[in-house]
């Protein structure tokens, strides 16, 4: 299976496996104490919403987008008060707003690292001048690869995971060739011991995009 379909299939099942994940929260309410209340948010590889919904309970307004059409079933399902889009972020993302905030959690993990430059252009098209970038990637441990396929055996399915894995140093090398400032970096550990990597930064080029 690729990737947009594994998460069809497993979509419900792996949004209930995720459910109690704490990693992420004291990165991300970092993140969210540089915006200003009630600004509009896009949330880049929204998954079932779960995090929409935490943002939107927040106190800001939010835009989903994700490739898996399931996924974005069970959104706009979870979280009314969001909007929510079929995107697949290695295309233009197409979106009419401009958003204050953009956020990567968990997503650019499964890109080619010699795409991430074009996807990261997509996804930070739509955010303002000024605005701020958040993302979390998988940190690369010594020695280990820096990209690998991962056969795995959940939910009653097998299939196929592509992964990227970033150092601290290369991944503000590459927000800063994208007109990223680096603010904020912040380490985390789940509950399956993967080693986060969360970085705040500030769009303050637009001639590199």
């Amino acid at each position: 299976m690729d990737l947009k379909t594994t998460y069809n299939k497993i979509a419900k099942d792996w949004m209930q496996d995720h459910r109690d994940d704490t990693w992420w929260i004291e990165g991300t309410d970092t993140y969210l104490s540089f915006l200003t209340f009630g600004a509009l948010i896009l949330d880049v590889g929204c998954g079932g919403g779960e995090k929409s919904k935490y943002f939107i309970e927040k106190g800001f307004s939010v835009v989903g987008v994700d490739f898996s059409e399931e996924m974005i079933r069970f959104a706009k399902e979870k979280v009314p008060a969001g909007q929510f889009f079929v995107k697949d972020i290695q295309q233009p993302l197409g979106l009419k707003d401009k958003f204050d905030g953009v956020i990567a959690q968990a997503v650019l993990l499964h890109i080619p690292k010699r795409n991430i430059l074009a996807v990261l252009k997509n996804i930070i098209a739509p955010l303002k001048l000024g605005g701020y970038f958040y993302a979390a990637l998988k940190e690369k441990k010594s020695g280990g690869p820096d990209e690998e396929t991962v056969r795995e055996n959940d939910y009653g399915h097998d299939y196929e995971r592509f992964f990227s894995y970033f150092t601290l140093s290369e991944v503000k090398d590459i927000l800063a060739r994208v007109g990223l400032q680096v603010l904020h970096e912040y380490a985390s550990t789940s509950r399956s011991k993967t080693h986060w990597i969360q970085i705040i930064a500030k769009k303050t080029d637009i001639t590199l995009l």
